[in-house]
C-alpha cells in the first residue's frame, strides 16, 4: 500500500500497516526502515490511533514494547483487514483470478493417496495459490479458522460450516499373504476371534466389526496387539504382517494391485459406506480460491 499517512484521522489502511509493521518487528525505527518512514512518524502514527480509540495498545520501554490486549486484538482485525484488502486489489488486477493461501486439511491416507496426487494440475490451473496442505488424522476447526477446506469421513454434526459431497468409500479386511501363511485364512466372520486384528484407537464404541449374513447385519468384538489413529499405518502394519485390519478401500488399493495385501471375508462385507465431504466457510464472503478449490475436488473425486 502507498497511501500517505496524513494529519487528523489519516488512512486507516496506512496506520493498520504501521501499527502491524511495528508489532512484527519490535521497534519504531525497524517499522520505519520497512515503511520509508522516520521513528518519529511511526510514532505519531501510534498516538493518533490510540488517540482515536482511547486505549493504550502498546506498552513502551526503552528497550522493548509490548502489545496490550487490546493491542493484541487490534492487530488481528488489523492483520485480517489488510489481507483482505490485499486480495480484493490483486483480484481486481489479475481480472478476477482466485489467488492467496489456502489451507487445507485432509486425513493422512486419504491425502496422501487422493488429493496430494491432484495438487499439481490444481497449481497448474491456479497459479496464484498457494496451496497449504496439512496431512492429520485430528479433526481441525474449520469453524475458529484452523482450515479453510477439510476433508471429512462420515456423518457430519451440525455445525453452521458448508458441505459438499465428494463421494464415498467402503471398507475392506485385508491381510498379508505371510500372515495367512502362519495363522491361516479365515473363512467365516468368527474366526476373526482367532486372529491378531488391528483397530483404530479413536472409536468411542467397542471395536466392532459389521458383517452380513444370509440379509442379516451383525457385528463381532475383534482384538489384536495394535491400535492406531489412522488407516495408512493399519496398512502398513498388515503389510508386515502384524495381523488382519478393516480400513477403506483407498487405503489398500495398491496394495491390494500389487499382491501385497490379500481381500478377506468379502462375501460377508456388509456394503456399509462412508460418504467423503468438504465442509469450509460459506457465503457471499466465501474467497474464490475456497470456491475453485472445491469444485475441483467434486469434479474430480465424481
Amino acid at each position: 500500500m502507498n497511501a500517505k499517512v496524513g494529519a487528523g484521522g489519516g488512512d486507516r489502511a496506512r496506520e493498520m500497516e504501521v501499527f502491524a509493521a511495528v508489532a512484527a518487528h519490535g521497534s519504531f525505527s525497524a517499522a520505519g526502515r520497512v515503511l520509508g518512514l522516520t521513528p518519529s512518524a511511526v510514532s505519531r502514527t501510534l498516538d493518533r490511533i490510540e488517540t482515536r480509540l482511547g486505549v493504550r495498545l502498546l506498552l513502551r520501554t526503552t528497550r522493548v514494547l509490548t502489545l496490550t490486549a487490546e493491542g493484541q486484538t487490534y492487530l488481528g482485525a488489523a492483520r485480517r483487514i489488510l489481507a483482505d484488502l490485499e486480495e480484493a486489489e490483486q483480484a481486481i488486477a489479475d481480472q478476477g483470478a482466485p489467488r492467496g493461501r489456502l489451507r487445507v486439511s485432509a486425513s493422512l491416507a486419504h491425502g496422501r493417496q487422493v488429493v496430494v496426487p491432484l495438487l499439481g494440475e490444481f497449481v497448474v490451473r491456479y497459479p496464484n495459490i498457494l496451496v497449504d496442505i496439512n496431512l492429520t488424522d485430528v479433526v481441525v476447526d474449520v469453524a475458529a479458522g484452523q482450515a479453510d477446506v477439510a476433508i471429512r469421513f462420515g456423518p457430519l454434526p451440525d455445525s453452521p460450516l458448508t458441505a459438499r459431497r465428494l463421494g464415498e468409500t467402503g471398507r475392506s479386511i485385508v491381510a498379508s499373504p505371510d500372515y495367512l501363511t502362519r495363522r491361516g485364512t479365515p473363512r467365516l466372520p468368527e474366526d476373526l476371534l482367532d486372529h491378531d486384528c488391528l483397530n483404530f484407537n479413536f472409536r468411542r464404541q467397542e471395536p466392532v466389526w459389521p458383517f452380513r449374513r444370509d440379509g442379516r447385519d451383525y457385528a463381532l468384538t475383534v482384538s489384536g496387539p495394535v491400535e492406531a489413529n489412522n488407516g495408512e499405518t493399519l496398512t502398513q502394519l498388515a503389510m508386515a504382517g502384524v495381523g488382519v485390519t478393516r480400513v477403506g478401500h483407498f487405503s489398500v488399493a495398491e496394495a491390494l494391485a500389487r499382491g501385497e495385501l490379500v481381500p478377506l471375508l468379502e462375501a460377508f462385507n456388509p456394503g456399509d459406506r462412508e460418504p467423503i465431504h468438504a465442509v469450509f466457510v460459506g457465503g457471499a464472503s466465501m474467497p474464490a480460491r475456497t470456491r475453485v478449490f472445491v469444485d475441483f475436488l467434486a469434479d474430480r473425486l465424481r
